[in-house]
C-alpha cells in the first residue's frame, strides 16, 4: 500500500499510533526494568539484610548469656544473683527464638547460607547445655566446679560459636557486595537499552515526520500554487493528481473548479454585452413611468383632500346624533323616575282606601254598641220607674246615657257617610293614578325605544366616519406608495445607468481572464486529468 494512497486522517492516525506504540514500549520495559529493580532490593531488604540483622541478634543473645553466666560465679550478694539468673534465661530463651528465626528464614537463602547457619545451630546445640550447668553449678555455690566447666568446656564452644557467626557474618557481607555488583550492573544494563531504545523511537518519529509532513505538505502547495494562478487570471494551468487522500481530492475539485470558472466566465462575458444593450432599455422605460406616476400622484391628491371633507361632515353628524342620543338617554331617565313615582302614589291610594274601610268598619261597631248602650239605658228607665222612688235618681242616670247613645250613634252615622264618600273618592283617586302610571309606562318604553334608535343612528354615524377615515388613510397610505414609487422609479433610473456602467466594468473585468477557445458547439470542454487547459486542444488564450 502506497503511502500517497491513504487519508490524511489514516496518516496521521498511523504516524501518532507508532510514536504511541513506541512510547507504550518504552514505559513496558521502564515499568519491567523498575519492577526487577525494586524485586532485587525487596530481596535485599527481606532476605539478605534481615538474615544478617539476625544473625547479629544471635550473637548478641550469646554474648550477654556468656556474661550473665560470669557474672554469677563472682557476684555474692542473692539480689544480685537473682538478677543475673533472670538475665541467663532471658539471654538463653532470645538465642532459642532467634535462632529458630534464622533457620526459617535460611529455608530460602542460598546452599552456602544454610550450611553456615547450620553450623551455628550445631554448635549451639553443644554450648547451650553447657551454659546452663555453669548456671547451675554457680547457684549451687559450686563457684570452682563452674570455673573450670567454664575454662574446659564453655570457653572452646564460645570461641567454636563466635567463629562460626563471623564466617556467616563474612558470607553475608560477600553476598551483599554481590548483590549490590549485580543490581549496578543491571541498572546500567536497562539504562543503556532504554537510551538506545529511545534514540531509535526518536530517529524513527523524525523520519515519520518529515515523510508523514512531505506527503500532506507538498499536494497543499500545489493547491496554493493553483489557487495563486486562478488569482492571477491564469485559467490555463496544468494541475497534476497524485493522491487519493484529501489533498489528492482537494487538487482535483481545485483543477474542475478551473474548468467551470472558465466557462462561467466565457459566459459572464457574453452576457455583460447584451446587459448593457437592456439596461439603456430599462433606463428609458423608467423615465416614462416616472412621468405617468407623477400625474398618478397628482390625481391621488385631489381625491384624498375630497375624502377628507367628507369625513369632517360624518363626523359632525356622529357627534349631533351621539349628543341627541344623550338627551333621549335623559329624558328616558326622567320618564322611569316619574313611571316610579305614581306608582308609589297609586301604592299610597290603595293603602289609603284600606285604612278607611277599616275605619268605616270601627264606626258600624261603634254605632252598634251605641245602639245597645241605648237599649240598656231604656231598660234601665223602665225597672227605674218600676221602682218607684228609689230608682229615680238612677232613672235619670239611665236618660243621660241613653241620650249620650243616641248622640254617639248620630255622629257615628256621620262618620261613617263621610267615610264613605272618602272611600269611594280614594278609589276614584287611585284609578287615575294607575291610568297615570300605564301611560307614563308607555310614554317610558317609546322614550327608550327613541333612545336605542338614536343609538343605532349615532353608532352607524360613528362606524360610517371609522370607514370614512381608513378609506382616507388608505388613500394617503396609496398616496404615499406612489410617491415612493416615483421617488423609486427615479432610483431605478438611476440604478439603470449605474447597471450599464458596471456591465462595461464588468465586460472589462472579465477581460482580466486568459480563456479558452469555444467548440464549434458553443460549450467549454474541461481540462483532461492531469493535463494543462492551455494544451488542450479546444483551448486557447484568448
Amino acid at each position: 500500500m502506497k503511502l500517497s494512497s491513504l487519508t490524511i486522517k489514516t496518516k496521521l492516525l498511523l504516524g501518532f499510533g507508532t510514536l504511541a506504540a513506541i512510547a507504550i514500549v518504552i514505559c513496558a520495559m521502564s515499568l519491567r526494568a523498575l519492577s526487577q529493580t525494586t524485586e532485587a532490593f525487596s530481596a535485599y531488604i527481606h532476605g539478605l539484610d534481615a538474615r544478617a540483622e539476625m544473625a547479629v541478634k544471635v550473637r548478641t543473645a550469646v554474648d550477654r548469656r556468656a556474661i550473665a553466666a560470669r557474672n554469677l560465679v563472682l557476684v555474692t550478694q542473692q539480689a544480685d544473683l537473682d538478677i543475673e539468673k533472670a538475665d541467663v534465661a532471658q539471654a538463653h530463651e532470645d538465642v532459642k527464638n532467634n535462632l529458630r528465626r534464622l533457620k526459617e528464614m535460611a529455608l530460602s537463602a542460598p546452599a552456602g547460607a544454610q550450611e553456615l547457619v547450620a553450623e551455628i545451630d550445631r554448635v549451639e546445640t553443644r554450648y547451650g547445655p553447657v551454659a546452663l550447668d555453669i548456671v547451675s553449678l554457680a547457684l549451687a555455690k559450686r563457684n570452682d566446679e563452674a570455673i573450670a566447666k567454664m575454662n574446659n568446656e564453655c570457653r572452646p564452644l564460645l570461641a567454636a560459636l563466635v567463629k562460626a557467626t563471623e564466617a556467616y557474618a563474612a558470607f553475608t557481607r560477600t553476598r551483599q557486595e554481590e548483590t549490590i555488583r549485580q543490581m549496578e550492573a543491571d541498572y546500567a544494563l536497562q539504562r543503556q537499552l532504554l537510551i538506545g531504545i529511545s534514540i531509535a523511537a526518536v530517529a524513527l518519529a523524525v523520519i515519520g515526520g518529515l515523510l508523514l509532513t512531505r506527503a500532506i505538505t507538498r499536494p497543499i502547495e500545489r493547491a496554493v500554487d493553483a489557487a495563486r494562478a486562478v488569482a492571477q487570471g491564469e485559467l490555463g494551468q496544468r494541475i497534476d493528481v497524485e493522491s487519493d487522500d484529501e489533498t489528492g481530492r482537494l487538487l482535483r475539485a481545485l483543477r474542475d473548479m478551473t474548468a467551470r470558472l472558465a466557462q462561467i466566465v466565457n459566459g459572464v462575458r457574453d452576457s455583460s454585452g447584451r446587459i448593457t444593450g437592456a439596461t439603456g432599455e430599462i433606463a428609458a422605460g423608467n423615465v416614462d413611468l416616472s412621468a405617468r406616476t407623477e400625474q398618478q400622484a397628482a390625481s391621488l391628491e385631489e381625491t384624498a383632500a375630497s375624502i377628507e371633507e367628507l369625513t369632517v361632515t360624518v363626523r359632525q353628524n356622529s357627534e349631533n346624533a351621539r349628543e341627541a342620543s344623550t338627551l333621549a338617554h335623559d329624558a328616558a331617565d326622567v320618564a322611569q323616575k316619574g313611571s316610579t313615582a305614581v306608582g308609589r302614589v297609586v301604592d299610597t291610594m290603595q293603602q289609603i282606601s284600606a285604612s278607611s274601610e277599616k275605619i268605616a268598619e270601627i264606626t258600624g261597631i261603634i254605632e252598634g254598641i251605641a245602639f245597645q248602650t241605648n237599649i240598656l239605658a231604656l231598660n234601665a228607665a223602665v225597672e227605674a220607674a218600676r221602682a218607684g222612688e228609689q230608682g229615680r235618681g238612677f232613672a235619670v242616670v239611665a236618660s243621660e246615657v241613653r241620650s249620650l247613645a243616641q248622640r254617639s250613634s248620630s255622629a257615628a252615622k256621620e262618620i261613617k257617610e263621610l267615610i264613605s264618600v272618602s272611600v269611594q273618592q280614594v278609589h276614584a283617586g287611585s284609578t287615575l293614578a294607575g291610568e297615570a302610571g300605564e301611560t307614563m309606562g308607555v310614554v317610558t318604553q317609546a322614550v327608550a325605544r327613541v333612545n336605542r334608535i338614536i343609538e343605532e343612528i349615532a353608532q352607524a354615524s360613528g362606524e360610517q366616519s371609522r370607514g370614512i377615515e381608513q378609506v382616507n388613510q388608505a388613500i394617503s397610505q396609496i398616496d404615499h406608495v406612489t410617491q415612493q414609487n416615483a421617488t423609486l422609479v427615479s432610483e431605478a433610473a438611476s440604478a439603470s445607468r449605474a447597471m450599464e456602467e458596471e456591465a462595461r466594468r464588468l465586460k472589462e473585468a472579465v477581460a482580466f481572464f486568459r480563456l479558452p477557445v469555444a467548440r464549434s458547439g458553443g460549450r467549454l470542454a474541461p481540462a483532461e486529468h492531469g493535463s494543462p487547459l492551455g494544451d488542450h486542444p479546444d483551448y486557447a488564450a484568448a
